[in-house]
């Protein structure tokens, strides 16, 4: 396994039953690695994939031509918006 980090080091600690214990030890054994490196980086990749899933909105290509049609074709703003744009206003202060 890859070292995650080059940089200085802080520790996080968990409480785990002895099957949980078991098994992350059995998968690290299997990949060649301790059990620290093994949660660490499984941990870690996780996270990555996490971040990425909640940060990046995926269009469909029909969805994604038409919000490039919407911004280079705005529509009108309709009462409601405007509406909504005067109740802001009286709301915050420039």
């Amino acid at each position: 396994m890859e070292q995650v980090f080059d940089e200085p080091r802080k520790r996080i600690t968990a409480r785990v039953s002895d099957s949980v214990r078991d098994t992350l030890e059995q998968a690290a054994e299997l990949l060649g690695a301790t059990v620290n490196q093994f949660v660490v980086q499984t941990a870690y990749v996780e996270a990555q994939r996490l971040i990425e899933r909640e940060s990046v909105i995926r269009l469909s290509q029909k969805d994604a031509h038409k919000i490039l049609a919407l911004l280079d074709k705005p529509p009108k703003p309709n009462k409601r918006l405007k509406d909504a744009v005067k109740i802001y206003k009286g709301m915050v202060r420039a």
